[in-house]
């Protein structure tokens, strides 16, 4: 997501937030970017992963929001990963996709948790 007022032809990385915490993109701070704008910080990634691939339940998933994932856009009858500060939501096929691209730029220095 991007913060209020952000002028769209001039996109600044404080103006870049991460969909689950609302915080800001620096560059120190991993980030992957979805569909339309959507965010994920790399913290946000770490629990995500923790809860949707380490711990998540079997089938069927009972508990599922009733809206897309806001990184794909797709409804999937899978574990998802809720934010509590807004109406966000990320898959597990999202997950799995982002924690890839994470791990693959050792500068980030970002891992997926092992629990």
């Amino acid at each position: 997501m991007f913060r209020a007022g952000t002028d769209v032809d001039n996109v600044q990385m404080e103006d870049v937030r991460c969909d689950f915490c609302l915080g800001a993109w620096t560059l120190d701070r991993a980030f992957m970017e979805g569909h339309h704008g959507s965010h994920i910080c790399g913290d946000c990634l770490t629990s995500a992963f923790r809860t949707t691939v380490l711990f998540a339940s079997d089938p069927p998933y009972t508990d599922m929001p009733a809206c897309s994932c806001t990184m794909c856009l797709e409804s999937r009858n899978e574990p998802s990963f809720d934010s509590d500060k807004r109406a966000a939501h990320i898959c597990r096929r999202c997950v799995k996709m982002a924690a890839v691209v994470l791990e693959r730029d050792a500068e980030l220095g970002w891992k997926r948790p092992d629990r």
